[in-house]
């Protein structure tokens, strides 16, 4: 494990989370991944890593958890902010409560796990944030209305945050993928959102692979530190929008 140093995912358990756990830990890092499904991550049997059950809307549990890691494994190097969910709905006719969660995972939860690791990377005057966002960070969709908020919430703190750590040599990119083959539809309670976007994703032919992601966070990130790449946007090739 000479040189590699430990990365931390939230969100780990499936999709773009797992893949980037998967890719990254290939190339000889250790990972501690977080998320609230454990055995899903136990199961992956990634080796030199550590899996805890975080929901990242719990700060003190996040910080434990980097705590315990970075004593086995050093100090995390890479954080993906990548836990989210997508409660998508007509607007008009979506309780609240729905709203409630996915400010509090998409937008609070990524300030939970950034606050983990910023004091270190800054102390050391190295790091890496992979901030997840999406292509509803930078344009709205029908009934993606506080989606889309939380997304551009991302957006905004990605770019205050790039400011602001840029002086001590801490990187943040913005990840804003389009569709992408993950679980992020088990979200989705209202039947006609559901329906409206299994159309929309049939038209286009599928959403692409979430390692292809993992691929291109891993190249961004073994980039020299003085080279950031500020986001990535990543779609299918027949995505219009």
């Amino acid at each position: 494990m000479a040189g590699k140093q430990l990365v931390a995912v939230t969100g780990a358990s499936s999709g773009i989370g797992e893949a980037v756990a998967k890719v990254f830990s290939r190339a000889g890092h250790p990972v501690l991944m977080m998320a609230r499904r454990l055995e899903r991550m136990e199961a992956l049997n990634l080796p030199d890593s550590m899996a805890r059950q975080v929901d990242v809307r719990d700060r003190a549990a996040i910080a434990a958890a980097v705590k315990g890691a970075e004593a086995e494994y050093g100090p995390v190097d890479m954080l993906f902010a990548n836990a989210g969910i997508a409660r998508l709905a007509d607007i008009g006719r979506q309780p609240p409560e729905e709203w409630d969660e996915m400010i509090d995972i998409n937008t609070k939860g990524v300030l939970n796990s950034v606050h983990a690791v910023m004091a270190g990377m800054m102390e050391r005057r190295h790091g890496t944030l992979f901030m997840m966002s999406s292509i509803a960070g930078r344009k709205v969709y029908p009934d993606h209305t506080v989606y889309c908020g939380t997304k551009f919430f991302v957006h905004a703190v990605s770019e205050s945050l790039r400011d602001y750590l840029s002086d001590y040599d801490v990187r943040v990119v913005v990840l804003s993928p389009g569709v992408i083959e993950t679980e992020v539809l088990s979200g989705v309670l209202d039947p006609q959102t559901l329906a409206n976007y299994k159309a929309n994703k049939l038209k286009i032919g599928g959403g692409i692979g979430p390692e292809h992601v993992a691929d291109l966070m891993l190249h961004t990130y073994q980039m020299p530190q003085n080279a950031l790449v500020q986001e990535i946007v990543i779609t299918p090739t027949r995505q219009k929008y």
